[in-house]
């Protein structure tokens, strides 16, 4: 039976991620670093194990990952997903703002990816997931820090591929668009409404849409598949790479 860690996953796009895996048969630990009323509701509903560290952070990972593989078992399946968003023109963002977005969403590639990566090489498999946005791939007005690392996301995808194919490990990405989660159906309706009148498809994504494709990634049937970013945004931007 496979052992998965989810970043950021028990909310949003995490948590379907979380239950799709669960669903496919794998022992899932879901990780999260501030609502622990919403990671308890998450466990209760779910069964999923939750922990709580800072993904960002290069010790507290390789301390809450060394505490799963001693519990659970070796981690087969890693799906890099925890993000945040401190929105805002360029030209008026501070530091501060720049920095706390580039740490949890890319700097947590490597806190989260370092600790699994030797043990996946050891054994000769490993499936690990990251997940990117639309905004990585074609920027965003308001979120030069987001964009910045979800694009850097890609980057590290393509090279971590390209290091470990010959190990049975693949690597991929996924650049969800716009997804019908808490945090966008929060966004003003007539924003809401501007946005979904950009994609083709004429909705939002859903969240178990993107699940659905973690779920393929992981599994024996994309074995052939590493290096790929995949784009699911409605038909609302496609780029090569």
């Amino acid at each position: 039976m496979a052992v998965a860690i989810v970043t950021g996953g028990t909310r949003g796009i995490g948590a379907a991620i979380s239950k799709a895996l669960m669903d496919d048969g794998a022992v899932v630990v879901a990780t999260y670093h501030g609502n622990d009323e919403a990671a308890e509701a998450f466990k209760a509903e779910t069964g999923v194990t939750v922990r709580k560290w800072d993904v960002a952070d290069p010790e507290s990972s390789a301390a809450g990952v060394a505490e799963v593989e001693s519990t659970v078992g070796p981690v087969d399946i890693l799906v890099n997903n925890a993000g945040i968003t401190r929105d805002g023109m360029f030209h008026k963002m501070t530091f501060e703002n720049w920095s706390a977005v580039l740490r949890t969403n890319l700097d947590s590639m490597f806190a989260m990816t370092r600790p699994v990566i030797g043990g996946m090489r050891d054994r000769g498999k490993g499936r690990i997931v990251n997940i990117s946005s639309v905004n990585g791939q074609k920027g965003q007005m308001g979120q030069a820090n987001y964009s910045a690392a979800k694009a850097g996301v890609i980057g590290f995808t393509k090279a971590l591929a390209q290091e470990n194919a010959r190990k049975g490990i693949t690597v991929n990405c996924i650049c969800p668009g716009y997804i019908e989660t808490d945090m966008v159906a929060a966004m003003p309706e007539k924003v809401l409404d501007s946005i979904v009148g950009q994609i083709p498809l004429g909705r939002l994504g859903q969240a178990d849409e993107i699940g659905a494709l973690v779920k393929y990634l992981v599994s024996d049937a994309a074995a052939f598949m590493t290096g790929a970013v995949l784009t699911i945004n409605g038909g609302q931007y496609y780029a090569n790479g």
